[in-house]
């Protein structure tokens, strides 16, 4: 009988053990594509970086540690050298090279990638042998090794016989194979793609590092509406919500059998304006382009009350700024760069009228429903703001999958954008998105396309200064002039809690990034 007995928990233990295996997770929306290359989208990146590595990787910390290097080396300011890791397998078997490691970092710098600006600052990668790579660089890159953690390898042989040796143009609804397929080095493998509906994961079996957590499986599901992510949640349909809407919070807090991770994330929510066309595409101000005109960028600013939108629209979950970094340490934490324009009506009616719109004009406001913290809300709040001084703005407001290649056609008038992610440093926003728009990616998500070639030459010699406190001086004036010209409008830098039942372990790091390979499900509570 003591024998059945122990027989018997040690069965239910092993089934407890074995159901605890699957992380099933949402969020409001669901990754764009599966080629690692097309879309430089945080969930998107987050979801496709279980599958593909990197070069470097981020540890728990942000901390830069080995992936697919295993050692670097800088030997002169503009040349690096790698060192790879070997018997490192592909899901399909075919063996990590130094050739996979040039494909990819080409295939990157592709015209149709969002990443080009990334690749193209890792110079020219040159082949030393099958596991050692020189990347010959132009000119002194500050960040060279956050550049590398941001570039999938992928396999050369597996691409090029798939047809996509190019990534697949998202934008312009280009379908290619890595479109629904895969195939990276990373802990997990794809199982089976349902766009909108499931995607489902399995752990790799000769994965090259050790995996901390005990997760098997991974079912992704998204789950547009708040009220049915929350519920699902606490019904225990699923086991973990990336992001549970600010609403919700105090409620989750206070339910048995769900907890919530609390964490500031890398990322600075800000509207953004078309400063390039002599008419908007869509306004009733024909002729002309008030955005051109600083007293409206400025007007847009006094206009917004920031801390109502982060008590009524955000429920304390935002830390209000006047920065366009996704950390205040971008900023070097300096108190004038971080500091906002004052709320004032008043002011911003009178500028309106000096520029000769003292009846306001009318605008569409594009925006995403289903990727920033209650993005279309912020809109919205935003649209009632400056309705008070006049200017009447129509949000239209869609799912990421037809937002972003709407943006990055440039087809916007005025727009949201949120950028952020693991690199704190002001390079992250400075040439990708502040910069005028030129080759090589930079400025790729300047959607305003405003130029200012003072701006420019900032940022391009910040990029290549090696000396550290001259290079302070170079971001800090960028910056300025940033602030100073009311080129966008920020608004707060994101707080993300995180919603988990209270058998989920995992780590909040501050790009909001869920690394499955730490995370570990516990048996159910009774």
């Amino acid at each position: 009988m003591k024998r059945l007995r122990l027989s018997l928990l040690i069965l239910a233990a092993f089934c407890g053990l074995a159901s605890a295996q699957t992380l099933r997770w949402s969020s409001q929306g669901d990754l764009q594509t599966l080629d690692p290359h097309s879309q430089n989208e945080l969930l998107t990146n987050s979801i496709n970086g279980q599958v593909y590595d990197t070069l470097v990787m981020r540890d728990k910390k942000l901390g830069i540690i080995p992936a697919l290097a295993t050692e670097w080396k800088q030997v002169s300011p503009t040349v690096w050298r790698m060192k790879l890791r070997q018997n490192v397998k592909f899901h399909d078997g075919a063996p990590f090279t130094a050739d996979d490691v040039i494909f990819s970092i080409a295939r990157g710098a592709h015209q149709a990638s969002p990443f080009r600006a990334y690749a193209v600052a890792l110079g020219t990668p040159v082949k030393i042998s099958d596991f050692e790579v020189e990347f010959q660089l132009k000119e002194f890159n500050p960040i060279f090794l956050q550049h590398a953690s941001l570039i999938y390898i992928m396999n050369k042989a597996w691409t090029e016989k798939n047809n996509a040796a190019a990534p697949l143009d998202f934008k312009n609804k280009e379908d290619k194979y890595t479109n629904l397929n895969t195939n990276g080095t990373g802990p997990y493998i794809l199982v089976s793609r349902q766009p909108d509906t499931k995607t489902v994961y399995k752990r790799n079996p000769s994965y090259w590092g050790k995996i901390e957590g005990n997760v098997q499986e991974v079912v992704y599901s998204p789950i547009k509406n708040d009220a049915t992510r929350t519920a699902a949640l606490i019904s225990g349909e699923i086991d973990f919500v990336l992001d549970p809407a600010p609403q919700d919070i105090a409620r989750l807090k206070s339910t048995q059998g769900v907890k919530v991770i609390d964490g500031l994330e890398n990322r600075i929510i800000f509207i953004g304006m078309d400063q390039a066309r002599d008419e908007l595409l869509y306004s009733n101000v024909k002729g002309k382009n008030p955005f051109k005109d600083l007293r409206v960028r400025q007007a847009l600013y006094h206009a917004i009350d920031v801390e109502t939108l982060k008590r009524t629209v955000m429920r304390g979950q935002a830390l209000p700024t006047g920065a366009t970094t996704p950390s205040p340490l971008g900023t070097y934490n300096d108190p004038a760069l971080e500091a906002r324009m004052p709320y004032d009506l008043n002011k911003a009616k009178q500028l309106l009228a000096a520029a000769g719109y003292g009846s306001g004009f009318e605008v569409q406001l594009d925006c995403p429903n289903n990727r920033y913290i209650n993005d279309q809300s912020i809109c919205e709040a935003l649209s009632a703001m400056w309705a008070k001084i006049g200017i009447k703005v129509n949000v239209l407001a869609q799912p990421r999958a037809t937002y972003f290649p709407k943006a990055e056609k440039l087809d916007v008038s005025l727009y949201m954008l949120g950028w952020g992610g693991a690199i704190t440093d002001a390079e992250t926003v400075l040439t990708p998105v502040l910069h005028s728009r030129a080759e090589q990616g930079v400025g790729y998500y300047n959607w305003g396309n405003y130029k200012n070639a003072k701006l420019d030459q900032l940022i391009e010699a910040s990029s290549k200064e090696a000396d550290a406190k001259k290079r302070e001086q170079l971001i800090k004036e960028a910056l300025k002039l940033v602030k100073d010209e009311v080129l966008t409008l920020p608004l707060h830098r994101q707080v993300i809690p995180w919603a988990a039942r209270s058998n989920v372990e995992a780590v909040h790091r501050a790009d909001n990034w869920l690394e499955w390979q730490w995370v570990k499900v516990g048996p159910a509570a009774k």
